[in-house]
């Protein structure tokens, strides 16, 4: 808008504030409205081990959707999360303390073991009828 002599016109809205504090309001509404994430207050080691063993699971096909249905293997996704954590075993080496040791350790010898087994599922044959 411009008054009569064409300079610009600045129009005040007296409200501005109020509407600023009623969108705070509705903003701060909504994060309370918000799921909960879960997620730990700091990030650890043995919450890395944890994901990257969630992850290896569920390329073997060990875990559900939300609706229930099992979602399909993918071994080349297993084996790579795996393989992570062999990694972070190697690197790690002589740096951890023996609760985080023991829980890698045994991550990785029950994954391993889980991988063969359901590697070997998939590897074999379905059972059919013996013809004679």
């Amino acid at each position: 808008m411009a008054d009569e002599q064409g300079e610009p016109k600045i129009i005040i809205d007296s409200d501005w504030k109020q509407e600023a504090q009623q969108e705070k309001e509705r903003l701060a509404e909504m994060e309370s409205d918000a799921p909960e994430t879960n997620l730990p207050e700091k990030a650890s080691l043995p919450h890395l081990i944890n994901l990257l063993t969630m992850q290896a699971i569920v390329g073997m096909g060990g875990m559900q959707d939300p609706s229930g249905q099992a979602i399909p293997a993918d071994p080349q996704m297993a084996r790579f999360h795996i393989d992570m954590l062999g990694v972070l075993e190697e690197k790690t080496k002589g740096n951890l303390g023996a609760e985080e040791k023991a829980l890698l350790s045994q991550a990785l010898r029950e994954l391993r073991t889980m991988f063969v087994q359901v590697a070997g599922e998939a590897a074999s044959p379905p059972d059919s009828p013996i013809e004679t």
